[in-house]
């Protein structure tokens, strides 16, 4: 039966009771919405007594900031809510700038209004399409099951658990740089539940050493996080001078890891085997796509060209590799067919029956676009809060008022409770006056930090998805005093090994 057929024969007061109900959620919402554009308009009425300059202590600035605060409690709930994590900050942004732009038409300053948010709109495109062409990579190694292959070559060798839990981790700490430590997370974790079946105390603890060693790997490359990519994109970290956050990062992982290890269980895993064959042109993906990072680096380091013409560059590598798997799809599976007769591999032959012709768009259309605009969201929403005057205000406490280190390592903190990425854009934004020890401790803190709680980086929120059940808020807490050790001891190596920078 189908699901218009199951409807059609609901009771009609059920149905009434439904329509109601959305009658009623309606009415909530444009009450909501009334109110908003009645205190925007009183907001507007104050601040053209005043005109726009800092509107910190005026009624638009409290209603900016209350609608991010409301619209950043709808993303921390989104696991409970189901609520994409994008539609809250695209409303805020919108209102946000609505607010602003009303205030300063009211004062007649309409220009610097307008230089601001295009200021912000060039920034973000540049990191959208930057990140655009690195998830398609990702996506593409993924769609040529290059991971697969992977994770079944590691389930097929017969690890010990112990053995797993260091492979798992050490492979997510040097992946992370490259993949993002989204992707890697998500990688290792598959590889714990396929043969952590049998032990779930495993699969936790595996899944929290994952998150500590993806956010730690990802501090030290500007390819690992957006954080680092942001840091990198406004030149504040020349690409190479990231790698002096590489023995930091690496004791931020370390410590916690040796610690928890004296935990993983002892008896053997399940033993299982899982086959995997990467498709044609999966290592030619991963060569081009270390080809368009080393075509990035080089064109911003040497030519002083943004990072993202040279990924744009990199997408043709792909699609011109896409073109010639399409060209000679036939002559190539062909091939692997009588391999595969030869050898018996029946997995493959089944395979090649359903083979398809690589196409370049469909790695592209499965990108993660609600990060991106979440993201998008979220740059317009602080670009807003700035142009009234909340960031310079921010900036005076905590790095003159307060002292830049105190004030990073309070960044790192912060960031275990809210996105790392807005946390990061305010600091890039306040373009507080910092040494470069300083600059290079607030993209360690800011990157490693959110591995204090399971909801302080995508990482932890996408495993608790994932390995639900296993991995949780409780199972990450009991082990948080542990990974703070962990935060802490990174934080002294790199004031120590990096003084000269301070």
């Amino acid at each position: 039966m189908t699901e218009i057929s199951r409807s059609e024969k609901l009771p009609a007061r059920r149905g009434h009771r439904r329509s109601v109900t959305h009658q009623g959620i309606g009415m909530k919402v444009a009450l909501i919405l009334s109110v908003i554009f009645s205190l925007g308009f009183s907001a507007f009425a104050s601040a053209a007594e005043s005109g726009v300059g800092n509107l910190t202590r005026h009624p638009v600035g409290y209603l900016a900031v209350a609608i991010f605060v409301i619209a950043y409690a709808f993303v921390m709930l989104e696991e409970k809510l189901h609520l994409r994590k994008s539609k809250p900050v695209l409303l805020a942004a919108g209102l946000i700038w609505f607010l602003v732009a009303g205030a300063a038409a009211i004062s007649g300053d309409t220009e610097s209004a307008n230089e601001a948010l295009k200021h912000n709109l060039l920034e973000y495109s540049e990191l959208l399409l930057f990140l655009l062409v690195a998830m398609t990579y990702i996506n593409a190694m993924e769609e040529r099951q290059l991971f697969d292959a992977l994770r079944g070559w590691l389930v097929s060798k017969g690890f010990s658990y112990l053995s797993l839990f260091w492979i798992t981790g050490l492979l997510a700490f040097f992946i992370s740089p490259i993949a993002d430590n989204l992707t890697t997370a998500l990688l290792m974790s598959a590889v714990l539940i396929k043969v952590g079946e049998n032990s779930p105390r495993f699969i936790g603890l595996g899944c929290i050493n994952i998150v500590i060693a993806a956010n730690a790997g990802g501090a030290f490359s500007p390819f690992g996080d957006i954080t680092t990519l942001m840091v990198w994109q406004k030149g504040v970290v020349e690409f190479t001078e990231f790698f002096r956050l590489f023995i930091p990062a690496a004791v931020n992982f370390l410590v916690p890891a040796v610690i928890m290890s004296f935990a993983v269980p002892s008896e053997p895993p399940k033993d299982a085997t899982d086959p995997v064959i990467m498709k044609r042109g999966a290592r030619r993906t991963v060569v081009l796509f270390l080809l368009t990072i080393t075509t990035a680096v080089l064109g911003h380091n040497f030519l002083h060209l943004p990072a993202v013409v040279g990924m744009m560059m990199g997408l043709a590598y792909l699609q011109l590799l896409g073109y010639y798997l399409r060209i000679s799809f036939k002559r190539g599976v062909a091939r692997e067919r009588v391999w595969a007769e030869n050898n018996q591999h029946t997995y493959l032959i089944e395979r090649l029956d359903k083979a398809v012709p690589f196409d370049v768009f469909n790695p592209m259309a499965r990108t993660e676009w609600d990060t991106l605009l979440f993201f998008y969201g979220v740059v317009l929403s602080v670009g807003g809060l700035g142009y009234l005057g909340y960031l310079s205000e921010a900036s005076q406490f905590l790095y003159n008022d307060w002292n830049a280190t105190g004030a990073n390592i309070t960044v790192g903190a912060i960031s275990a409770i809210v996105d790392n990425i807005p946390v990061m854009f305010a600091v890039l934004s306040m373009e507080p006056d910092m040494s470069h020890g300083q600059w290079l401790l607030v993209t360690l803190t800011a990157g490693v930090g959110g591995s204090m709680l399971s909801i302080g980086s995508a990482a932890g929120v996408a495993l608790m998805g994932q390995a639900r059940g296993y991995y949780t808020i409780m199972s990450h807490l009991r082990w948080t005093p542990v990974i703070i050790l962990g935060y802490a001891a990174s934080i002294a190596t790199h004031m120590w090994l990096n003084a000269s920078l301070f």
